[in-house]
């Protein structure tokens, strides 16, 4: 069985099989619970009603739960694509991070909790060698489907550790924020950059509801402070710098 080098609890899940087509993890897959309290969390992810599962579970004191081999393919992805291909599942390893979600209990997560998934994912992308621009969230992967981890996980931090990219401090010259409704070639090239990194996002002029749904799911990865679906010259210009990254 391919597990972490690190502490943790053996709590088998139900629901997973094999990887299609002898693919191989490349994508580590960061996920809130949504659920308000760890133990049905927990439930969800064991039992074969849920219908869902994953391959780790980090707590929020920092305790880590290991639920479905690492060389199988667990149920946390959904219906979901990257760079073009469907399927994330069979090509990911999904970490679960207890937090009750998107509305009045939404939170920060806490600091035992982060330091958990650090050390977990810089083992899991240590052993497999996922790629910093393949460390994503759920939300990157299903734009509009999913939310999650969501703008209160602290992406920059994760970066800062070793974990997944983060752009660089970027200061935009000029341009214009564009939003549903514009259209033209400044349009054009942002869904290009968005496809370039991995969104599915289809070629183009026009900004449309789709375009807005991806840029605000880029926003609650890469841009927080501000997720509205609005291209605003920031966004544009951090979306360029992981671009710039991503090819070096």
């Amino acid at each position: 069985m391919t597990s972490a080098r690190l502490p943790y609890d053996w709590v088998p899940a139900v629901n997973f099989n094999e990887r299609r087509g002898g693919q191989k993890p490349d994508i580590l897959l960061l996920h809130y619970t949504g659920t308000p309290t760890a133990g049905y969390a927990i439930e969800l992810l064991t039992t074969d009603a849920g219908q869902v599962s994953c391959h780790y579970l980090v707590h929020e004191d920092g305790r880590i739960v290991h639920m479905v081999d690492e060389d199988l393919r667990a149920w946390h992805a959904g219906a979901s694509s990257w760079e073009g291909r469907d399927d994330v599942n069979s090509r990911s390893i999904g970490i679960e991070i207890v937090n009750p979600g998107h509305g009045s209990d939404y939170r920060d997560f806490p600091d035992a909790q982060i330091e958990a998934v650090i050390a977990l994912s810089k083992d899991i992308v240590s052993r497999h060698g996922i790629a910093p621009r393949r460390v994503l969230a759920h939300s990157d992967v299903a734009p509009g489907r999913k939310i999650d981890p969501g703008e209160r996980f602290p992406w920059e931090r994760l970066a800062g550790a070793g974990v997944g990219l983060w752009p660089a401090a970027v200061e935009p010259s000029g341009g214009v924020c564009l939003a549903e409704g514009d259209s033209g070639p400044a349009v054009s090239a942002l869904r290009r950059n968005l496809a370039a990194y991995g969104y599915g996002v289809d070629p183009g002029e026009a900004y449309d509801s789709r375009l807005s749904t991806v840029v605000y799911s880029f926003q609650l990865h890469f841009r927080p402070l501000l997720c509205d679906g609005r291209a605003d010259p920031e966004t544009q210009a951090r979306l360029e710098a992981l671009l710039a990254m991503h090819a070096s």
